[in-house]
């Protein structure tokens, strides 16, 4: 856990990177919600980082947004001396499959380079003030199921389990994870790791698997899925990650990794039948149609994973954590969110903002 024992939540200072993100944003709603003292936001607001996502948060007294980019060593350098935080919660990254496969060194820049400026940012400041000024600054990396690769039929991701990452986006995420674990075995950086499955919930970008097929379903368009529809994924509502996430920042311990998992596993094609009949539910269409009369299968896309299935007794053991929102629970709250919403959609760019997709098998 943090190594200051004295701290309270309204005398810590944490900076969220990728604050304006989808889970960074949940992550900086829980922080406020828990009452810390100071959240730096920094992002850079590209297109998947939208300050439209925290307009009641940027009241609180004590959140800060900075627009900076984590390729800036520079920059990440001056804004850990100028706040001295206490913790690091690094979400930024670029984080969609099927971009990578487009265009790969956007990944290796940001989620390998940008991590190891941040680690470096951290040990600098570390090695200047550990003569019993302040405890050095808890880094928590926040990454993906998907490092571990792909499972069969059978079996559950361990926090033990061999990487094993067959896409650009997952390889550039198991990299970062080796250099935070590397940073604190041989710098001494005190860190904790985090590796999640398949998030859904509001304010996820438009071009994500739920909210592309609600988009899709209300425009009276094909829904394409990819081959099948055969692939698994465990679903992890948006909220219950942020409390795992915040948990483990304060709580968890040091060296030690969290795999965060929903207990939700659930083919594509059932995930794309199950909304289909939540909104045939909550807004049916005007011929009284069922939505999945709009299901097309496509062709799969490249290193696409069968399964990825979280153990997540490590975290319920040691932290007490249980995800709070079933599948069917969340996803009903998240449909009514994204109906209820749509300047929030239109201000992010609107339901065309991710072009043209190749299908809805993505993970992320």
């Amino acid at each position: 856990m943090i190594q200051t024992s004295n701290l309270s939540p309204k005398n810590t200072c944490v900076i969220v990177t990728g604050g304006a993100g989808f889970i960074g944003s949940a992550v900086i709603r829980r922080l406020i919600a828990v009452g810390y003292g100071k959240i730096i936001n920094v992002d850079l607001l590209t297109y998947a980082g939208n300050l439209e996502s925290l307009i009641e948060e940027s009241k609180y007294p004590g959140y800060i947004f900075e627009q900076a980019d984590i390729r800036d060593s520079a920059l990440m350098g001056e804004l850990v001396t100028r706040y001295e935080p206490h913790a690091i919660m690094h979400l930024a990254a670029e984080s969609h499959v099927d971009r990578s496969i487009d265009g790969p060194s956007a990944f290796v820049s940001t989620n390998i380079s940008g991590t190891y400026n941040l680690l470096e940012a951290v040990r600098a400041y570390n090695q200047k003030t550990r003569e019993g000024v302040k405890t050095s600054i808890r880094f928590h990396h926040i990454s993906t199921d998907e490092v571990y690769g792909s499972l069969e039929q059978q079996g559950l991701f361990t926090e033990d389990s061999p990487y094993q990452p067959n896409s650009p986006y997952s390889a550039t995420k198991a990299a970062a994870d080796h250099l935070v674990r590397a940073w604190g075995e041989t710098f001494g950086v005190d860190f904790v790791l985090s590796n999640c499955s398949n998030n859904y919930g509001p304010y996820q970008y438009p071009e994500k698997l739920i909210p592309v097929i609600i988009q899709r379903a209300l425009s009276e368009e094909a829904i394409p899925v990819y081959g099948r529809g055969e692939n698994i994924r465990d679903w992890l509502f948006v909220d219950d990650h942020a409390r795992a996430l915040v948990l483990i920042m304060s709580q968890g311990e040091s060296g030690r990794t969290y795999n965060v998992g929903g207990d939700s596993e659930r083919t594509n094609i059932a995930v794309v039948e199950e909304l289909c009949r939540v909104l045939d539910e909550i807004c049916p269409r005007e011929s009284k149609k069922p939505y999945a009369d709009l299901i097309e299968f496509t062709s799969d896309r490249p290193g696409h994973d069968f399964r990825y299935a979280i153990d997540a007794s490590r975290i319920r053991t040691e932290l007490g954590w249980r995800p709070q929102q079933s599948f069917e629970t969340g996803l009903r709250q998240t449909v009514k969110w994204y109906l209820e919403n749509p300047g929030w959609v239109n201000a992010v760019g609107g339901f065309r903002a991710a072009g043209e997709r190749r299908g809805l098998g993505a993970k992320k």
